[in-house]
């Protein structure tokens, strides 16, 4: 008898019926190494994106002092942006290495939903390791952990009037129950994907912008690395998504 073998299971399409989404994540590249590919993708389909970082990324490159690094950094981080059709790109001003969770960022991340109202919220891994399409149980970093866990709590946060009243009283920012959707990039236990082909190629390029921080890292050719890196991880991801090469998403419906 010939031995069944398990099929993976497969993980469901992205929700489309949304207009605007914030992405919140804590450095200049993440969102390229995360999810560039789905952005390109719902941008060509008329669908606004903005992005919202926590860091310029000023701690990043060894050989560049932060106040060096961090206009360098967030110039990339609008460049790359643009490709994938982001015109919006804001800084929260935590430092760079040692951002922590707290009330502070919670209300930081909620003031910035509650201005741009969003029904998807986009953010990265908020676990201890990466696994699956991060790449084998590496350890992640405290910037990633606190403010994907963070972003979590300020979907919730941000349409309830009673917390951080001052955002109503002191910025005329009134609550925003409307986040339908928080979907985590990166999550080693995915639920749901987007088709990776469309926006691929832009992504590349878009991930190639970060060419400062790109050098630093590898010995490798900046495209080839790039490209070796989106392509392997959208590849990897197709067995889950009826065999097309896919960007996965942790969904947590509100």
């Amino acid at each position: 008898m010939t031995k069944e073998v398990d099929q993976p299971a497969q993980l469901e399409p992205m929700p489309t019926d949304w207009q605007r989404a914030l992405a919140v994540v804590a450095h200049p590249d993440d969102l390229e190494y995360g999810c560039a590919a789905a952005i390109a993708d719902w941008t060509d389909g008329g669908r606004e994106v903005v992005y919202v970082l926590a860091t310029r990324g000023e701690a990043g490159i060894d050989t560049l002092a932060p106040e060096e690094c961090a206009p360098l950094r967030e110039a990339e981080q609008r460049a790359s942006a643009a490709v994938v059709g982001v015109s919006e790109v804001e800084f929260l001003d935590h430092r760079d290495g040692v951002v922590e969770y707290g009330l502070g960022l919670r209300r930081d991340i909620a003031a910035a939903i509650r201005h741009h109202r969003p029904e998807l919220v986009i953010t990265l891994n908020h676990r201890d390791t990466w696994g699956g399409q991060g790449g084998g149980g590496y350890w992640n970093t405290p910037d990633h952990q606190a403010v994907g866990r963070a972003t979590l709590d300020a979907a919730a946060d941000a349409g309830n009037r009673w917390i951080f009243p001052e955002l109503i009283a002191e910025q005329g920012l009134e609550p925003w129950n409307g986040v339908r959707w928080v979907a985590v990039a990166g999550s080693a236990t995915p639920t749901h994907a987007a088709d990776a082909g469309p926006g691929l190629e832009r992504s590349v390029k878009s991930l190639m912008e970060h060419k400062a921080y790109i050098e630093v890292l590898t010995d490798q050719d900046p495209e080839e690395y790039c490209r070796t890196f989106l392509t392997g991880n959208a590849r990897q991801a197709a067995a889950r998504f009826g065999g097309r090469p896919a960007v996965t998403f942790e969904v947590f419906p509100r």
